[in-house]
């Protein structure tokens, strides 16, 4: 491991915290998709951090990324394990508690909390299945929307989202532009290339060729799909880590052997590694959520009108957005965040752009990498003055446009 990994993160852990519940959305008042289709009801678990300000601006919602849940830091009675993104979130930390009031909730479709496809379905008292009606993007920005109106909360300091995270950061400022002041999107994307789906692809097809699959009807049954989703955890975490960082982490060791074994077994560490991946997510996700939320990274594409309707989406937005990408970063290159620079660049929104170096990948944005935690905490305390001034939009369009 290098420094940058074994880096120990600033300030301090929020703590002890516990995840809320709140129905959201109920059968006098359901969701409606942008398919149209209507969902109640809708519950969505949650985690805040910090305290909200007498005027409730100080507000920063974290999105997270496809596995991730509501538990984004502190921990629930054992500090050994803390929320996934603990090191970033906290007194004295990029995302500092003692200036924000920190919002993040599990996503809608997800099986940490919040409504998906293993709750029960009203109409029929057996959990929806594949019967779950297929979301977007900006269903999930409108039930996160909902949670900060239940909150108190009318326009939000800032949204900070990572991978998938940060698709849900870009598409609610675009359909909500007075949402948000200040947006952080880091290793994500505005839309996924042919090599994106494809992995996403596979992936979803080891889960529904498992036999025990049962088209999605399997949580009354003995045995759930877990070849399959295993599989699809392991495919999925070879696209999280760079090479460098594979080479570093397992080179090509024998597990638990000084001689190759020879056989179709695990031999090497990184087949170990990979196989622990794929076992232990089995105990904390379900394979039907897996399936949506995938499918609705696949479909994710802001920009795909007509020039002229991007550019009426973006002269109307009121946020400024730092991208971050981290240069060993092959499943959301350092492109997707150059092409989605370039795009807002070109139509005047405030935006600033970082590479940075780093070997571990994707999963960069999870760990201590001290470039980017010094990026975000500088971004952020600006974020913060410009709300203790009175700011209340971002900056004029042109502003701090850096590509």
């Amino acid at each position: 491991m290098t420094s940058a990994a074994r880096a120990e993160p600033a300030g301090r852990s929020v703590g002890q915290v516990e995840t809320k519940r709140v129905v959201l959305f109920g059968q006098d008042n359901p969701l409606v998709l942008e398919s149209g289709e209507r969902l109640a009801p809708v519950e969505v678990a949650y985690e805040t951090y910090g305290a909200l300000n007498a005027d409730a601006t100080n507000a920063v919602y974290i999105c997270h990324a496809l596995t991730g849940d509501a538990h984004a830091a502190g921990h629930h009675g054992d500090p050994s394990r803390p929320g996934w993104w603990d090191n970033i979130i906290g007194p004295g930390r990029p995302i500092d508690t003692d200036k924000f009031f920190v919002i993040c909730s599990n996503l809608l479709g997800g099986c940490q909390g919040t409504t998906g496809p293993s709750s029960i379905d009203p109409a029929t008292g057996s959990p929806y299945g594949l019967r779950f009606p297929v979301f977007t993007v900006s269903d999930l920005a409108t039930v996160h929307r909902a949670l900060v109106h239940h909150l108190g909360i009318s326009r939000l300091a800032a949204a900070v989202g990572g991978s998938v995270g940060g698709m849900q950061v870009l598409q609610w400022a675009l359909d909500h532009p007075d949402d948000i002041h200040a947006a952080v999107m880091v290793c994500s994307t505005s839309k996924l290339t042919p090599q994106n789906i494809a992995f996403s692809a596979v992936a979803r097809e080891a889960i529904l060729r498992d036999p025990d699959f049962n088209g999605g009807d399997y949580y009354d049954t003995p045995n759930r799909p877990d070849t399959g989703l295993s599989l699809a955890r392991m495919i999925a975490h070879i696209t999280y880590l760079s090479e460098e960082s594979m080479r570093q982490k397992f080179g090509r060791r024998i597990q638990d052997s000084a001689e190759p074994r020879r056989n179709f077994g695990v031999d090497f560490e990184v087949e170990s590694y990979l196989q622990h991946q794929g076992e232990s997510f089995l105990g904390r996700f379900d394979a039907n959520s897996y399936l949506y939320l995938t499918r609705v990274m696949d479909y994710f594409d802001p920009f795909g009108g007509s020039a002229t309707q991007v550019a009426e989406r973006l002269r109307a937005l009121r946020t400024r957005f730092l991208v971050m990408s981290f240069d060993t970063d092959w499943r959301f290159d350092t492109e997707h965040s150059r092409e989605l620079v370039r795009i807002l660049g070109a139509h005047r929104v405030p935006v600033t752009f970082q590479e940075i170096p780093s070997p571990w990948g994707h999963d960069s944005f999870l760990l201590v990498v001290p470039d980017y935690h010094r990026t975000v905490d500088t971004f952020m305390r600006r974020v913060h003055q410009e709300m203790v001034n009175g700011a209340r939009t971002a900056p004029a369009p042109g502003e701090d446009v850096a590509a």
